[in-house]
């Protein structure tokens, strides 16, 4: 729903008289919101648990969905569905789930996070067109109402009776590996070589002050604040954008989802790549292929060209934010990887924030949408260049393959 403001943008506007720009700022301030609920999500499961930060997430989800059909004035839209529906849908996000993925999978963390990703992207693949579906049926307000009660059909069962927090202490890791490990310490201990110097990270396990103060996590911080900005660009200006470009609203919002279609296949094949190859690397090529993304859209003219666009755009669409909580977990430890994600993520809704109100904003200035969709792929390619001098992963040579 955060994500996927594009098929309502132009419906809200219409019936409540807002302006574009009047909505984009609403759809900022709850970007914005998104991202502060994110590190209060990250600190209440250390405290209370990701069950009951969950539940307490779905039902701010509802009350605000319900308050958002009934709200006319722009600051009671603006309370509702800005402000109050981001917290919940805050509370419910990515951040409150990767410290459990985390704790349960060490050996394949970084495809266990990718897999994570996945219900973004099917999210996006099914929800985009359906949205466009039951807002021309039935109108955006009974299309929200039902979205409220399919979050809390899905979201509460599996909070009550799948979320399971004690994880094993040895996790998924194979008696082989440990064995491995065991053998190395062993060599090291009689005769340490410069050829098996212990790669682990110098900040692991290190304070949560001296983590924020670290060039790694500010590194993630940049790059997450460019994908949140395309990301969320693309989520509430891109169907409108192509809509203004000519393509029906059906075309549009099935474009915008087949990134989100091919994205759900790709994330096998990412995450995959990334317990095999450096983690850096593999972000640094996903912002590059993704901004050369952004300048496509931009000028593609057919629905075939839309629909090739997409589904290149697709399958490096996923990778990101999998990408940037495992190598959070690598570099600082699984110990501070809930509460240093959610505030890296606040970096994604900054981002976001911005580009919500610019998209809006840029279109009644300048009469087009290249202002803010070409600064998207210019903030992913200095994204690209930033991920490459991250830190590797925090492995002995041994246990690198």
């Amino acid at each position: 729903m955060r994500m996927g403001v594009g098929p309502f943008f132009l419906p809200i506007t219409e019936d409540l008289g807002y302006s574009r720009s009047v909505l984009a700022g609403i759809v900022a301030i709850g970007m914005l919101f998104y991202g502060l609920a994110m590190p209060v999500a990250g600190y209440l499961v250390g405290r209370i648990g990701t069950r009951a930060v969950l539940l307490i997430g779905t039902l701010i989800v509802v009350l605000s969905s319900v308050w958002s059909i009934y709200a006319r004035e722009v600051w009671s839209f603006l309370l509702a569905y800005g402000i109050l529906l981001s917290i919940g849908l805050g509370f419910t996000s990515p951040v409150a789930l990767t410290p459990v993925i985390a704790k349960w999978f060490t050996r394949k963390r970084g495809m266990a996070l990718f897999f994570l990703s996945t219900g973004s992207m099917a999210g996006i693949a099914v929800m985009t067109p359906l949205f466009t579906i039951l807002i021309g049926a039935m109108g955006w307000k009974w299309t929200m109402i039902a979205f409220a009660a399919l979050f809390t059909i899905i979201i509460a069962p599996l909070a009550l009776w799948v979320i399971n927090e004690n994880a094993p202490a040895d996790t998924d890791t194979r008696l082989e590996d440990k064995a491995a490990a065991a053998k190395v310490d062993q060599t090291k201990a009689r005769a340490p070589k410069p050829s098996m110097v212990n790669l682990s990270s110098p900040l692991l396990n290190c304070s949560f002050n001296k983590a924020v103060q670290s060039r790694p996590f500010w590194q993630v911080f940049i790059g997450l604040f460019a994908c949140g900005f395309s990301m969320n660009l693309l989520g509430t200006h891109g169907v409108p954008m192509l809509m203004d470009h000519g393509f029906d609203a059906m075309t549009a919002s099935g474009g915008i989802g087949m990134i989100g279609l091919v994205a759900i296949f790709s994330t096998v094949m990412l995450g995959r790549l990334a317990d095999r190859m450096p983690r850096r690397v593999l972000l640094a090529i996903i912002y590059f292929v993704r901004g050369l993304g952004f300048f496509a859209l931009l000028v593609v003219l057919t629905p075939l060209q839309l629909y090739i666009v997409a589904a290149i755009g697709g399958i490096v669409w996923a990778g990101s934010i999998a990408l940037s909580s495992a190598i959070l977990a690598d570099v600082y430890g699984v110990r501070l990887v809930g509460i240093l994600y959610g505030w890296a993520y606040l970096g994604h809704q900054v981002g976001a924030m911005i580009s919500s109100w610019f998209g809006g904003w840029g279109y009644e200035a300048f009469g087009s949408h290249w202002p803010a969709f070409g600064a998207s792929g210019i903030l992913l390619f200095v994204a690209a260049a930033i991920s490459m001098q991250l830190p590797g992963r925090a492995l002995r040579p041994a246990m690198a393959a």
